[in-house]
Protein backbone atom coordinates (compact mmCIF):
# COMPACT_ATOMS: atom_id res chain seq x y z
CA UNK A 1 0.00 0.00 0.00
CA UNK A 2 2.87 2.38 0.79
CA UNK A 3 4.33 1.97 -2.70
CA UNK A 4 0.93 2.64 -4.28
CA UNK A 5 0.56 5.87 -2.30
CA UNK A 6 4.11 6.84 -3.24
CA UNK A 7 3.26 6.33 -6.92
CA UNK A 8 0.20 8.59 -6.57
CA UNK A 9 2.17 11.30 -4.76
CA UNK A 10 4.94 11.11 -7.35
CA UNK A 11 2.45 11.42 -10.21
CA UNK A 12 0.95 14.48 -8.50
CA UNK A 13 4.37 16.06 -8.01
CA UNK A 14 5.31 15.34 -11.62
CA UNK A 15 2.13 16.91 -12.97
CA UNK A 16 2.62 19.91 -10.68
CA UNK A 17 6.18 20.30 -11.99
CA UNK A 18 4.69 20.74 -15.47
CA UNK A 19 1.67 22.88 -14.56
CA UNK A 20 3.61 25.24 -12.29
CA UNK A 21 6.87 25.19 -14.27
CA UNK A 22 6.94 28.97 -14.63
CA UNK A 23 6.78 29.36 -10.83
CA UNK A 24 9.69 26.99 -10.18
CA UNK A 25 13.42 27.63 -10.42
CA UNK A 26 14.61 26.81 -13.95
CA UNK A 27 16.73 23.86 -12.81
CA UNK A 28 13.68 22.27 -11.19
CA UNK A 29 11.26 22.99 -14.03
CA UNK A 30 13.76 21.64 -16.58
CA UNK A 31 14.64 18.37 -14.89
CA UNK A 32 12.05 17.44 -12.24
CA UNK A 33 9.34 16.07 -14.54
CA UNK A 34 11.54 13.43 -16.13
CA UNK A 35 13.24 12.51 -12.86
CA UNK A 36 9.85 12.16 -11.16
CA UNK A 37 8.57 10.02 -14.05
CA UNK A 38 11.47 7.66 -13.35
CA UNK A 39 10.76 7.78 -9.59
CA UNK A 40 7.16 6.83 -10.34
CA UNK A 41 8.38 3.97 -12.50
CA UNK A 42 10.68 2.73 -9.71
CA UNK A 43 7.94 2.76 -7.06
CA UNK A 44 5.51 1.19 -9.54
CA UNK A 45 7.94 -1.69 -10.03
CA UNK A 46 8.40 -1.94 -6.23
CA UNK A 47 4.61 -2.05 -5.87
CA UNK A 48 4.31 -4.91 -8.38
CA UNK A 49 7.38 -6.84 -7.22
CA UNK A 50 7.57 -6.17 -3.48
CA UNK A 51 9.98 -9.05 -2.86
CA UNK A 52 12.42 -8.01 -5.58
CA UNK A 53 15.76 -6.64 -4.49
CA UNK A 54 16.42 -2.92 -4.69
CA UNK A 55 19.04 -3.63 -7.35
CA UNK A 56 16.58 -5.64 -9.47
CA UNK A 57 13.88 -2.99 -9.06
CA UNK A 58 16.30 -0.23 -10.03
CA UNK A 59 17.57 -2.16 -13.03
CA UNK A 60 14.09 -3.02 -14.31
CA UNK A 61 12.94 0.58 -13.84
CA UNK A 62 15.96 1.95 -15.62
CA UNK A 63 15.51 -0.51 -18.50
CA UNK A 64 11.88 0.55 -18.91
CA UNK A 65 12.75 4.25 -18.80
CA UNK A 66 15.59 3.86 -21.27
CA UNK A 67 13.42 1.73 -23.57
CA UNK A 68 10.68 4.35 -23.61
CA UNK A 69 13.24 7.08 -24.31
CA UNK A 70 14.91 5.16 -27.14
CA UNK A 71 11.47 4.29 -28.57
CA UNK A 72 11.07 8.01 -29.22
CA UNK A 73 13.55 7.64 -32.07
CA UNK A 74 10.84 5.61 -33.84
CA UNK A 75 8.56 8.10 -35.57
CA UNK A 76 5.93 6.05 -37.41
CA UNK A 77 2.67 7.94 -37.93
CA UNK A 78 0.61 5.67 -35.65
CA UNK A 79 2.87 6.18 -32.62
CA UNK A 80 3.29 9.89 -33.30
CA UNK A 81 -0.53 10.14 -33.20
CA UNK A 82 -0.53 8.45 -29.79
CA UNK A 83 2.25 10.75 -28.55
CA UNK A 84 0.18 13.74 -29.66
CA UNK A 85 -2.44 12.92 -27.02
CA UNK A 86 -2.00 14.12 -23.43
CA UNK A 87 -1.66 10.61 -21.97
CA UNK A 88 0.48 9.44 -24.85
CA UNK A 89 2.90 12.32 -24.29
CA UNK A 90 2.98 11.72 -20.51
CA UNK A 91 3.68 8.00 -20.90
CA UNK A 92 5.72 7.80 -24.11
CA UNK A 93 7.21 11.29 -24.35
CA UNK A 94 7.58 13.26 -27.55
CA UNK A 95 11.15 13.10 -28.80
CA UNK A 96 14.47 11.57 -27.83
CA UNK A 97 16.72 13.64 -25.55
CA UNK A 98 19.96 12.11 -24.32
CA UNK A 99 19.81 14.25 -21.17
CA UNK A 100 16.61 12.40 -20.19
CA UNK A 101 18.70 9.27 -19.65
CA UNK A 102 20.64 11.14 -16.98
CA UNK A 103 17.42 12.50 -15.46
CA UNK A 104 15.97 8.98 -15.27
CA UNK A 105 19.13 7.57 -13.74
CA UNK A 106 19.22 10.33 -11.14
CA UNK A 107 15.53 9.92 -10.27
CA UNK A 108 15.80 6.16 -9.87
CA UNK A 109 18.99 6.44 -7.82
CA UNK A 110 17.31 8.92 -5.46
CA UNK A 111 14.16 6.78 -5.20
CA UNK A 112 16.24 3.69 -4.46
CA UNK A 113 18.20 5.54 -1.76
CA UNK A 114 14.99 6.77 -0.13
CA UNK A 115 13.52 3.27 -0.33
CA UNK A 116 16.67 1.78 1.21
CA UNK A 117 16.78 4.37 3.99
CA UNK A 118 13.12 3.80 4.85
CA UNK A 119 13.61 0.03 4.85
CA UNK A 120 16.68 0.32 7.05
CA UNK A 121 14.77 2.53 9.48
CA UNK A 122 11.98 -0.05 9.58
CA UNK A 123 14.45 -2.89 10.15
CA UNK A 124 16.09 -1.07 13.05
CA UNK A 125 12.71 -0.29 14.58
CA UNK A 126 11.57 -3.93 14.32
CA UNK A 127 14.79 -5.18 15.92
CA UNK A 128 14.47 -2.75 18.84
CA UNK A 129 10.92 -3.99 19.59
CA UNK A 130 12.10 -7.58 20.11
Amino acid sequence: MAYFLTVLVTISLGLCSRVFATNLPPIISSHAGDALWAVMMYFGIRMLFVRASLFASSTISLMICFSVEFSQLYQAEWIVNIRDTMFGALILGKGFLAVDLLRYTTGIALACMVDWLLRMGGSTEKKSRR
